[in-house]
């Protein structure tokens, strides 16, 4: 198959949404589709002891909670598709931002019963901001819950979307009945019975016909007529060009726990997502069809495989194709790497390939070299950009339980760092090392994983500090950036990446300083142009 038809095949997405809307439950059944799982794991069913396909650490596990993003892939109707899983967790927020920026669309799944979440508003604003195609998905339609067109307006006002519904439902909770699907004119009757098969359609292409009260009754006919009507009367068609500019969102419901409408959601979504699209650099516009590779470290993860200690670094191919043993220059470290077995992920199998094409996410096995948002290339010096660090809502000192193991903690704090988990900040004044972290789970995973990845013991000390802020001074040289240093030197740290950074204790002292010291600018986030 030629370069061109590989790109078209492409559909590289995320799942976002607030923790328990059903996110993981979708994937699952996403997979289900695509045959690349056989029987899905009913994440809440003790009946069923598999856990989720894409949670694998312990603490996901135990809690219920997606914390490490993973990536899976399968093919459904000759489309290659790939999902990156996200953290719903709002403690992992860094790394769900990271991944939105691997992505070409994604899919907002929304809860029936809760409405808008403020995780999902979060997410979703950056999302508009990177004018990423957007569908949404109105989860556990059996349930009782909010009114279909009041959700249809807390969708558009609380965030800020256009929506154009692709499918309705008829009744929902106790009398739920189906799916009328907009987008294919049939209707998909809901049985309740079968959570792993998957239902037969009936087409419909006249609503009016008598069929339709035999099939349904005559009172969720009337109904679904009527809110049809009003669909139609206040709802936009759906545009494929809009939605593709980030400026119109399909809606489309289900319950994905009895896999329903999940089917009508795949099939339009292969119909109209985007192909791989164009990134840009700091130096220029990068499209997928350019026959030289480009690609960008997006995740780290750190032992994946409990039996082997491996680190993999997460690639996402924005142009040309990358190839087994090719050397390909790391632009950071200036120097060409080769790679021999480079893995791509089918569901829960991870396996080595040849060949990726733009879209696809390849795991490269990784020393130490790579670094999250360091870029590949065949050669030109390439820089893409949006990953950057957020400043952290949570502070604690680190220290050594164990002084026989301090070799193994620091490697540990190193590795989880490089990945992104939390962000190390070491103080000038005394070289103590503080973690910094956005959520407080962050912790506890950090604390559980040194021990059980690196045979290393921490307790951490509280450190009251507000946030942190990276610091830009006009002119190094100049006395008031001295005297800053000079008076703040108990508040300045260097972040891994030996940037300076000013921890403030409070808000009061952040403004007081911003007013005092003028020409020294202070950031929240990392990247800063």
């Amino acid at each position: 198959m030629s370069f061109d038809k590989e790109i078209l095949r492409r559909r590289t997405f995320g799942i976002i949404s607030h923790p328990d809307a059903g996110k993981t439950t979708l994937t699952e059944k996403l997979l289900l589709f695509g045959g690349a799982i056989q029987e899905a794991g009913a994440v809440k069913n003790n009946k069923i002891k598999k856990t989720a396909t894409s949670d694998f650490m312990e603490i996901e596990k135990q809690r219920g909670i997606s914390v490490a993003t993973s990536v899976l892939a399968f093919i459904y109707r000759d489309k290659k598709i790939n999902i990156l899983d996200t953290p719903g967790h709002k403690d992992f927020a860094e790394d769900t931002f990271r991944t939105l920026t691997a992505v070409d669309s994604v899919i907002v799944v929304i809860d029936v019963a809760k409405g808008v979440e403020e995780q999902t508003e979060k997410l979703v604003e950056v999302c508009r901001m990177r004018n990423i195609p957007m569908l949404v998905f109105i989860n556990k339609m059996d349930r009782e819950g909010k009114d279909a067109f009041d959700l249809l307006d807390e969708v558009e006002q609380k965030l800020g979307l256009k929506v154009s519904p692709l499918s309705f439902p008829i009744g929902m909770g106790y009398d739920f009945k189906g799916i009328y699907n907009i987008y294919e004119k049939n209707i998909n009757l809901f049985s309740g019975e079968s959570k792993k098969n998957i239902e037969e359609t009936i087409a419909f292409d006249d609503l009016n016909s008598p069929e339709l009260e035999k099939i349904i009754g005559s009172k969720a006919a009337t109904e679904l007529r009527e809110n049809l009507e009003l669909v139609h009367g206040v709802y936009p068609p759906f545009n494929k060009e809009e939605y593709l500019k980030g400026t119109q969102q399909p809606v489309f419901f289900g319950s994905a726990l009895n896999n329903f409408g999940v089917r009508e959601l795949l099939d339009c979504f292969i119909d109209i997502a985007p192909t791989p699209r164009p990134k840009m650099a700091e130096e220029r516009l990068v499209k997928a069809n350019e026959k030289d590779f480009t690609g960008f470290v997006f995740k780290i993860h750190a032992n994946m495989d409990p039996k082997h200690r491996d680190r993999l670094a997460f690639i996402k191919i924005v142009s040309g194709t990358f190839e087994r043993n090719k050397p390909y220059l790391h632009v950071r470290h200036g120097k060409n790497l080769k790679f021999s077995s480079p893995n791509a992920f089918f569901a829960e199998r991870k396996e080595i390939v040849d060949i990726s094409y733009p879209g696809d996410i390849v795991g490269l096995h990784d020393t130490g070299n790579f670094k999250i948002g360091d870029t590949l290339t065949e050669g030109e010096e390439l820089h893409y950009k949006g990953i950057p660090s957020f400043s952290p809502e949570h502070f604690r000192y680190i220290n050594n339980a164990d002084p026989m193991k301090a070799k193994q903690l620091n490697k540990g704090i190193d590795q989880l760092m490089d990945e992104g988990v939390a962000q190390l900040f070491t103080l000038e004044i005394n070289n103590r090392k503080v973690i910094g972290t956005v959520g407080a789970l962050q912790f506890e995973v950090i604390q559980y994983r040194l021990e059980h990845e690196y045979g290393a013991k921490c307790t951490y000390e509280n450190f009251p500090v507000y946030k942190a802020c990276w610091v830009e001074p006009k002119d190094k040289n100049n006395e008031e950036f001295k005297e800053f240093k000079r008076v703040k030197q108990k508040f300045l740290a260097k972040d891994k990446r030996n940037q300076l950074v000013f921890l403030a204790d409070s808000q009061f002292s952040l403004q007081m300083t911003q007013q005092k010291y003028p020409s020294v600018k202070l950031h929240f986030t990392s990247e800063f142009d």
